[in-house]
């Protein structure tokens, strides 16, 4: 049997500074921003313009300089110098040529420090009504009677969010102490299954960021054997894991019990802005099962953190 009882841990919590606040709730603002069209007048420094571009140098085409619909704020300093100033004072439907010179720091060295020409074609413009942080703001966007009760609302959301984040690195330290010492039979097939699951996270991460597999081994060259391979120490680490979380869960009899079930898909709905009745039509029996082992796995996270011995420690940034 494991003996998980009486493991050492410190729990680091961190106090969110107001810093941090404020930049949220700058979001939170940025976000609530309306754009009205602009049809009456050229546009203005702080405008947002919709604009079709192609760059040209030595009167050459060259990649990556054309784009559709691309939306700019001027004055924001997104582009390169010069640029944004040539397109204040221009109107809706107005075609416009931006000449520009690329910064000798450009990152890529064929542009850098020439001369191109942007072939542009100005859309639409927008004003951009940023809403005030007032009370007004926090009754339409939150439902709270004052500005402040809204922030002070915004810091505890953050607070609860990097607390249970602490929390849950706390429990995997904890587990990976049992690690140290647990030795169990990983047969080759089941470390290939492993590292192939890591190579799929992998791969899940990296179209996140609008790439590919192929393109992350061209840029780093390796191949996706090499790749699996990195794997492995991963791989292994999560079979451990997953052995040690099954044995103390038979060991203390812990199962995904009905309610526990109902929680767990509840908080998924919450999660993803889904009701129940829209959710489990998407339910498999393999996600079922998925759910049912994250659920046994909280569960003999719980338990470990409750019967080891916690030192809490308070940072602030």
């Amino acid at each position: 049997m494991i003996r998980y009882k009486g493991l050492k841990g410190t729990l680091e919590k961190r106090i969110v500074p107001d810093e941090q606040v404020s930049r949220e709730m700058e979001s939170i603002l940025e976000h609530a921003t309306r754009r009205i069209p602009v049809t009456d007048r050229p546009s203005r420094l702080d405008d947002e313009v919709v604009l079709d571009y192609a760059g040209f140098c030595d009167g050459v085409q060259f990649e990556g300089g054309t784009a559709q619909d691309q939306t700019l704020v001027l004055g924001s300093g997104a582009f390169i110098p010069g640029f944004e100033d040539q397109l204040v004072g221009k109107r809706p439907g107005e075609d416009v040529e931006v000449r520009v010179t690329f910064p000798t720091s450009y990152h890529s060295e064929a542009l850098a420090g020439k001369e191109a020409v942007f072939k542009c074609r100005v859309k639409a413009i927008n004003h951009l009504e940023k809403p005030e942080p007032d009370d007004a703001f926090a009754r339409e966007a939150g439902g709270f009677d004052s500005f402040q009760e809204f922030r002070e609302a915004l810091r505890r959301g953050i607070q609860d969010y990097v607390d249970r984040q602490a929390d849950e690195e706390l429990k995997l330290r904890l587990l990976d102490q049992l690690l140290e010492g647990y030795a169990c039979e990983i047969t080759p097939e089941l470390l290939k299954r492993a590292a192939e699951n890591e190579l799929k996270g992998l791969e899940a991460q990296l179209a996140q960021q609008g790439l590919t597999l192929a393109a992350y081994c061209q840029f780093t060259g390796r191949t996706r054997e090499q790749l699996l391979e990195d794997c492995e120490p991963d791989a292994r680490k999560s079979i451990k894991r997953s052995r040690i979380i099954s044995e103390i869960a038979q060991s203390e009899s812990l199962q995904a019990d009905e309610d526990s079930m109902t929680e767990a898909i509840r908080q998924i709905c919450a999660s993803n802005r889904l009701t129940p009745e829209q959710l489990m039509p998407k339910l498999d029996e393999a996600a079922m099962r998925t759910i049912a082992q994250n659920v046994i796995t909280d569960k003999v996270l719980n338990l470990i953190r409750d019967n080891a011995e916690i030192t809490v420690v308070e940072r602030k940034d």
